[in-house]
């Protein structure tokens, strides 16, 4: 009976040691919200996540379309979200690829369409960009060039109405497409010639 009292007392004693040695209790700080920069099979991954390198010399589709739907990565690998962006594009438009690349696959997914082109020159493992609903002009293992044509937008399919559907991964990670773009890709407008000083202005009415 005494040494279970003896026992207990040390227990209790040791206890009180540690709690000592840690010190007075830290207020609790909330916690900052992040907000996930990338979303794997496995989940989101939160922090910068893999860097997206802007070496896209064309939109897929148009000269700067209309974002129908942006980037939202789900919270969970199976949850509600959007791996891509949709961008505005009429059936029957051409589509290309943002950078020079190869082919990895070109045919049907789920009766849908889809083209998906590995990017030269983007790290290991390389950027892969993929495009739907596609009627392919390529077959996978063919290399193509910045800007060459990859197929057609089919007609409005189960994703969208007259809409490309255009996403990127590295791996397992998918990854916001609209970062492939440079900013001068991504400005509004048109560029426009100025004039030169020292050079006289052609003869004829001014636009």
């Amino acid at each position: 009976m005494r040494a279970r009292r003896c026992a207990g007392a040390c227990t209790w004693v040791a206890v009180l040691l540690a709690v000592m040695a840690l010190g007075p209790p830290r207020p609790e700080r909330p916690a900052p919200s992040v907000t996930p920069a990338a979303v794997s099979v496995a989940g989101p991954r939160r922090g910068p996540g893999p860097a997206v390198p802007a070496v896209a010399r064309f939109w897929p589709v148009g000269t700067r379309p209309a974002v129908l739907r942006g980037w939202e990565p789900p919270a969970t690998p199976y949850g509600p979200g959007h791996r891509g962006v949709d961008l505005a594009a009429p059936a029957g438009a051409p589509v290309r690829a943002v950078a020079a690349g190869r082919v990895v696959f070109a045919g049907r997914v789920a009766g849908r369409g889809v083209v998906s082109l590995e990017l030269t020159g983007t790290g290991e493992p390389p950027l892969r960009t993929t495009y739907g609903p596609v009627r392919a002009s390529v077959r996978g293992g063919d290399e193509v060039a910045a800007g060459e044509p990859l197929g057609t937008v089919e007609p409005a399919g189960p994703h969208c109405s007259a809409c490309l559907h255009w996403g990127v991964l590295r791996g397992d990670v998918y990854l916001d497409p609209l970062a492939l773009l440079p900013p001068w890709l991504l400005g509004a407008g048109p560029s426009r010639l100025l004039p030169v000083l020292g050079v006289p202005l052609p003869a004829g009415p001014r636009p």
